[in-house]
Formats: C-alpha cells, sequence, structure tokens
C-alpha cells in the first residue's frame, strides 16, 4: 500500500559513506584491512566528538590508513552552501549540497536550553499535502544513513563552537521518514548510539502523515522515540482533499495503529493539526475532532498556516484559533498552540523546499 521508489529515484554512490556505519561495522572493517580495531573508535571520536571534516584531521592514525579511509570512504557527503539566520536568531536554515548535486534543508530551533535540529530524509516528499513546499515538486530520491545524520553531525559541530550541542531530533524536514524506513532505523541508532551522538532516544521525534505499515514496523522496534502524526483534519473526506497521500490510508486504521504504537512504547503521541482558514478551522471541525481523539493519551499541536509561495491558503484569525483551541482544552483534550519560528526564512512547519 505504501510508496514504491522508482529505480531513478535511488542515487548510486562508488564510494560508502563513512556515517552510515556503525562502530561494530568500522571495527570489522579494520579487521578486514589488518588494522587494530581500537582505530575504530579513534576515528568515531574524531568524527563524532572532535569535529574533524576529512580523514586527514586524524593525527593519531597512520598515514597509511588515513589514506586507505579516504580512498575507500565518503567523508563528508554535505556540503554547507548556504545558512540564514531569522531576524529573532532563535533559527536557522541549512541548505546542504549532496554528491550528485541534489540538495536538501535542515533547520536548527533555538529554545531556552533545547536545540532541536529538524532533519530531512528525502529530497521533496511524495505526501503532496496541500499547505506544504516541501511535496510541490515531488519525489526525486531517498536520502542515504550519512546523508540523514551528517545533517545532525555538522550542525552539531556548529553548535560546539559556541560551546552548545544539539539536544533534540526531529525528522519533520522534507520527505515522509516512514517511506524511507531502514535508512530512518539506522539514523536512529546512529543519532542514538553513544560512539556517536549520543542523543537519547526520548529526544527523538519522527513525524508521518500516516504511513500505517510504518507506524507498526516502528512500534516493534523496541526504540523509546516520539511519534507524531500530521492528521490536519478531523475526518477522512476532509483530510483526503488536504493530504492526497491519505486516499492510501482510511483515518480509522492509522489512528488504530497510532494506538498500537502507544501501547508497545508506552509514549504518549502527538497529533499536528495545521489550521486553514476555511477548510478544517471552524467550531464543527473543533467539535468533531474532540469526539475522534477523547479518551486518548495525546496531545493535539495546533499549527497556524505557514504561508507557502504560490499556494492560495490563508491562516486563519487569532480569534478562530482561540476558539478551536479552547473547544478542544474543554473536552479534556492536551492542546499546544505551536509559536512560528523562522517564518521570515521559510523555514516553518511545511516551509522547507528548495528556493532559488
Amino acid at each position: 500500500m505504501g510508496f514504491k521508489t522508482r529505480p531513478e529515484m535511488l542515487y548510486s554512490f562508488t564510494m560508502k559513506e563513512f556515517c552510515s556505519l556503525t562502530l561494530f561495522e568500522c571495527q570489522d572493517w579494520m579487521a578486514q584491512n589488518r588494522e587494530k580495531p581500537f582505530r575504530a573508535s579513534q576515528i568515531f571520536d574524531w568524527i563524532y566528538a572532535k569535529g574533524a571534516q576529512s580523514f586527514d584531521a586524524m593525527t593519531n592514525l597512520g598515514k597509511p590508513l588515513r589514506q586507505k579511509l579516504s580512498e575507500e570512504f565518503a567523508f563528508p557527503v554535505l556540503k554547507c552552501i548556504r545558512t540564514q539566520h531569522s531576524e529573532d536568531g532563535e533559527t536557522i536554515k541549512f541548505l546542504w549540497e549532496l554528491q550528485d548535486l541534489r540538495k536538501v534543508e535542515s533547520v536548527l530551533i533555538m529554545s531556552g536550553d533545547r536545540r532541536t535540529v529538524c532533519l530531512s530524509i528525502q529530497v521533496g516528499c511524495p505526501a503532496r499535502c496541500a499547505f506544504c513546499a516541501s511535496g510541490k515538486e515531488g519525489l526525486k530520491r531517498n536520502l542515504s544513513v550519512a546523508e540523514v545524520v551528517e545533517q545532525a553531525l555538522h550542525i552539531d559541530r556548529f553548535l560546539k563552537e559556541k560551546g552548545e550541542r544539539v539536544s533534540h531530533i526531529v525528522f519533520m524536514g522534507m520527505g515522509e521518514p516512514m517511506e524511507n524506513y531502514e535508512t530512518l532505523v539506522s539514523a536512529i541508532e546512529l543519532l542514538n548510539s553513544p560512539d556517536a551522538l549520543n542523543i537519547s532516544q526520548r529526544r527523538i521525534t519522527v513525524s508521518t502523515v500516516g504511513v500505517v505499515e510504518g507506524i507498526r514496523k516502528l512500534g516493534l522496534e523496541q526504540f523509546k522515540v516520539n511519534l507524531v502524526l500530521s492528521l490536519h483534519a478531523p475526518n477522512q473526506h476532509i483530510r483526503k482533499k488536504i493530504i492526497p497521500y491519505s486516499r492510501k490510508y482510511p483515518l480509522e486504521e492509522i489512528l488504530i495503529a497510532m494506538d498500537e504504537y502507544a501501547h508497545l512504547t508506552k509514549r504518549d503521541i502527538t497529533y499536528e493539526y495545521t489550521l486553514l482558514d476555511g477548510i478544517n478551522d471552524k467550531q464543527e471541525h473543533a467539535e468533531e475532532l474532540a469526539a475522534l481523539l477523547r479518551g486518548k493519551q495525546c496531545t493535539v499541536n495546533l499549527i497556524p498556516y505557514n504561508p507557502v509561495d504560490g499556494l492560495h491558503l490563508k491562516r486563519p484569525e487569532k480569534d478562530a484559533i482561540e476558539t478551536f483551541r479552547s473547544i478542544l482544552v474543554e473536552a479534556g483534550i492536551n492542546t499546544t498552540w505551536r509559536y512560528t519560528k523562522g517564518k521570515d526564512i521559510a523555514a516553518a512547519c511545511g516551509q522547507l523546499a528548495l528556493q532559488k
């Protein structure tokens, strides 16, 4: 039922990518190449702790080993070609060039002590949500594990220069994580690994438009990551208009899968709801949403629409948003209203796209 990646959407690299390796895999490579296993830990320390940007910088490795690594592994696979800073200084958007010259974006959000990185997992997106810029051009290809991990790695290095580090990860950038599932799982393992970025699974969040088989598989991984559903409508009829992808997955099936995930992982789940003027923001929509989610251990995150060039949609008035929220709160549903960050640099929710 899920989206099947066409062969032309996969990019074949001539070299292995180092940041797709676990420490065990690196140790195995050392053994195959008659190198001492502890060299693997040294390389991981150079990359993930010291922020080395090439094998040549790893001065406690012999020159022959550095040469061998450079010949066999691509590192880094991302090149930062632009950063944009929001006026309030709390959001930075990074534009990365990949080895095949395609580009993706990721965002650093600074809020209090939190340093959250919003990662992309595909070039483009297959979901084509009506309000989102990422899917306007469809899906180009999946990202590799290294292309995902390095987004967080390089931003972590950027923060370390200021005495800070990445604290939270959200898979809410370009792409549908469940449609690049194996990469998602491998990236989570590396981001969480004490040998790599050592980010707690409880501080990692995965967002999906509702790929049922992906939700169910993730629930069986024994992870403790947070799961977010891009809901955006109180019923299947409206949802199909906003999210064409939802035609493959009935809302009832998605909600059952979300409940199963919460039961298996003991993690609360979040439903994101982008408010679109005149489409899903009326009082009756709020009442229907309250009835749909009543009794569930969840949070509804209300997101007033962020404008996207070329899309004729509007953000509701503040009074309409407050009325919508009050109906949910009165029904006993935990509700948050997301403060928009990075709108002035097109880095807010739904705005990530490759602008000229």
